[in-house]
């Protein structure tokens, strides 16, 4: 089993940035595609971005592309998304997810995603 614990949310203005940080514990994510995924109120669970286990890939939603990156720290068993100029239509509460099917794609949908944290509040004031 992996727990997933994120941190680094809160309030920000638009504009601003913030790291939102993903440590796993109980199994090493080394060999884990990861994703983080975003829910507003009301809205589905969308991909936000995703790494792959390699670190040779990555996926980014359009809506964040050029200000959103993903990396992973093996050493560290954590996984981050720098977030810039946010916007308040980023404002939502942010899920990390691990997939530990050793597929060979990327995966975009929460179903394919085994292991999920808590989830961390972001907000964005205009």
């Amino acid at each position: 089993q992996v727990q997933l614990v994120e941190s680094g949310g809160g309030l920000v203005q638009a504009g601003g940035s913030l790291r939102l940080s993903c440590a796993a514990s109980g199994r090493t994510i080394r060999y884990y595609h990861m994703g983080w995924f975003r829910q507003a109120p009301g809205k589905e669970r969308d991909i936000v971005a995703a790494i792959s286990w390699t670190k040779s890939s990555t996926y980014y939603a359009d809506s964040v592309k050029g200000r959103f990156t993903i990396s992973k720290d093996n050493a560290k068993n954590t996984v981050y998304l720098q977030m810039n100029s946010l916007k308040p239509e980023d404002t939502a509460v942010y899920y990390c997810a691990a997939d530990s099917g050793w597929r060979t794609v990327l995966q975009q949908t929460p179903s394919a995603y085994d292991y999920w944290g808590q989830g961390t509040q972001v907000t964005v004031s205009s």
